[in-house]
């Protein structure tokens, strides 16, 4: 029989697909996306996406299919989280890289080449880590955002539902100011502006890639400056999002003809440099944060480089002047 549920309170922001996985964990998304397609899931008597997010009070319409693996879960009794093993030190080593920690908020420093979700081949990941991260709090730390794999810096995670709730939303309605550090080929002219670039995915299965398509693409838009330059061809460049499209920043840099240093999938050979001992890896670190925190006021907080981009600042003698050399209104 079909079941009507309504969304409580402490629910609010829950994007549709994860408030099934919270009350109906054994329904997989390939299923739910089924009863969706056919109309079998309603929110308030319309048919809805999976990205649909919800609010107090709303009804979902939940068909005798999800109700039924609901009772099978029960069943056989509720399923434990397969946290990966870690012995003491790797715990020691994740807790060292917190730079901020409050009752509401944990800031961590990503080190590049470490995954921050699990997916096909990744079996480690920081989401698999985060008991470490738990300490005191009576709740495991929630991711909250998310930076690619061989990005570093700014990583926040919330300590509770309601955190989560209230920073899922700053970085949806684009109340935080996030600025990251790239070391890019070439020396994008002029020195300061602002990309407005739509962007698509594209490519071959296994290797997409996002590329420019202003008739399809969405929206993409990127301020930047450049900090300082190592000629001929090397460049410091601090780079702000106004938008959050996947890679956006390296398709970015990859339009203005100067690939972020490191990004073979983007820029290919040319995202190398011949003739200078520098690392392969990719030069993007997400340098600084401004956001609202859940219970007021205004968190602001700064990543260390990670190693690799130490090292080519230094063989570079790259020099900041300005660390924010973004105006605001």
């Amino acid at each position: 029989m079909l079941s009507n549920l309504t969304v409580t309170e402490d629910e609010m922001g829950m994007r549709l697909d994860r408030w099934f996985k919270a009350h109906y964990p054994a329904l997989g998304h390939g299923p739910l996306q089924k009863l969706l397609r056919t109309g079998q899931v309603r929110v308030d008597g319309k048919r809805i996406k999976t990205s649909f997010r919800v609010e107090p009070g709303m009804e979902i319409r939940v068909p005798p299919m999800a109700v039924e693996a609901a009772e099978v879960a029960r069943k056989m009794g509720p399923r434990k989280p397969m946290p990966q093993k870690m012995d003491d030190a790797k715990v020691q080593e994740l807790r060292d890289r917190v730079i901020y920690k409050d009752k509401e908020i944990i800031v961590f420093n990503k080190p590049a080449g470490l995954a921050v979700q699990g997916g096909t081949g990744t079996r480690v990941h920081l989401d698999g880590m985060l008991d470490a991260l738990q300490f005191e709090a009576p709740e495991r730390p929630r991711l909250v955002h998310r930076l690619d794999k061989d990005t570093s810096g700014v990583l926040v995670l919330a300590r509770s539902r309601v955190a989560a709730r209230a920073l899922t939303a700053a970085f949806r309605d684009r109340t935080t100011r996030k600025i990251y550090w790239a070391v890019t080929v070439g020396c994008p002219s002029p020195t300061k502006g602002k990309i407005s670039l739509k962007l698509a995915k594209g490519g071959t299965r296994g290797d997409e890639k996002m590329r420019a398509d202003p008739e399809t693409g969405q929206n993409a838009v990127t301020l930047y400056a450049v900090l300082d330059e190592a000629r001929p061809r090397l460049a410091l460049v601090a780079l702000m999002p106004l938008t959050g499209r996947t890679h956006q920043l390296r398709a970015h840099m990859l339009a203005l003809g100067t690939p972020i240093l490191g990004d073979g999938k983007y820029g290919g050979y040319d995202a190398f440099i011949d003739g200078i001992d520098l690392d392969k890896k990719l030069h993007l670190h997400a340098r600084s944060l401004e956001i609202p925190k859940p219970s007021g006021g205004i968190l602001k907080v700064e990543a260390p480089l990670s190693p690799h981009m130490e090292k080519t600042m230094a063989a570079l003698n790259f020099t900041v002047s300005v660390a924010d050399p973004f105006p605001r209104d």
